[in-house]
């Protein structure tokens, strides 16, 4: 992003190019300092949240609790007007991530002095601590998770199918269930039979509606036993997925010098013939 916005700020007043250097400039002092004080105020806002929410602390502390709330989204508020105009295609730091999601920090605040609680919404700040790779120099990081993506991309028509299957699995005992059991016995209708299903299928086991005839216990038993097989399934599939994305990106980086594959994507030379990897 610190690139993009740099390349963004071309063609921008002197103000403004300055402004620009000062939010998005991850490598001058300016910057590392605005960013570190940017996390500290989002980390101080969210806790006040936090704080809000816990009526001993409110009671004695609301009025102050409120004023910080409000400080701070004052603070955000210019702070997200300044990254608008500072940069050349507002519009387009707007729809990125990281621009949703500044706007979003500042908007409950104004939501509820209209809607009761909105406030609440606020810990969405906590997002932009991802800001935090940036400064510490972490973006390589950045790397592994796109390994987890494209995992998760590529293993998502399976999961949608075991998915699928799972639904049809508890829609069935659950209608089972409705039958042998029925209202007497805390299975009022068919969706709370599901629900039960699907508490016991996956082992969470609330109790709040549990069999009581003997069919229904062994139905219960089978659907327990069912679930920690099933649990296991996704697992598999994404761990699976999870292997041929890193394999592949492994045997993408072949060497110049002997044309071997099979390195680590952080490598910087070849393991076989020392050769510098592109």
């Amino acid at each position: 992003m610190s690139r993009l916005m740099h390349e963004d700020s071309e063609g921008l007043s002197p103000w403004q190019a300055k402004i620009n250097e000062i939010i998005f400039g991850a490598d001058t002092f300016l910057g590392k300092l605005f960013d570190i004080v940017l996390i500290v105020a989002i980390l101080l806002s969210v806790a006040a949240v936090l704080l809000e929410s816990v009526d001993d602390i409110y009671d004695v502390y609301g009025r102050e609790l409120l004023l910080i709330e409000w400080g701070f989204t004052l603070l955000f508020t210019v702070e997200y007007i300044l990254r608008l105009v500072s940069v050349k295609q507002p519009l387009k730091y707007a729809k990125s991530f990281f621009g949703i999601v500044d706007l979003l920090s500042i908007i409950p605040t104004y939501l509820s002095l209209f809607l009761t609680g909105a406030n609440s919404l606020l810990v969405i700040r906590i997002l932009r601590i991802l800001r935090l790779f940036r400064i510490l120099k972490l973006v390589n990081y950045l790397g592994e998770a796109e390994f987890l993506i494209a995992a998760m991309r590529q293993s998502r028509r399976k999961i949608l199918v075991f998915l699928y299957t799972v639904m049809t699995v508890v829609i069935i005992f659950g209608s089972i269930m409705y039958l042998v059991e029925g209202p007497e016995n805390g299975f009022n209708s068919i969706p709370e039979s599901i629900y039960w299903a699907i508490v016991t299928l996956t082992t969470v086991g609330y109790g709040d509606i549990s069999p009581h005839t003997p069919v229904g216990k062994m139905i219960a038993s089978a659907v327990m036993i069912s679930g920690y097989a099933i649990i296991a399934v996704p697992t598999g599939i994404y761990a699976a997925e999870l292997s041929q994305v890193m394999n592949k990106a492994r045997d993408a980086r072949a060497c110049e010098g002997c044309g071997r594959t099979g390195h680590e994507e952080t490598s910087l030379y070849c393991r076989f013939c020392g050769t510098k990897l592109d």
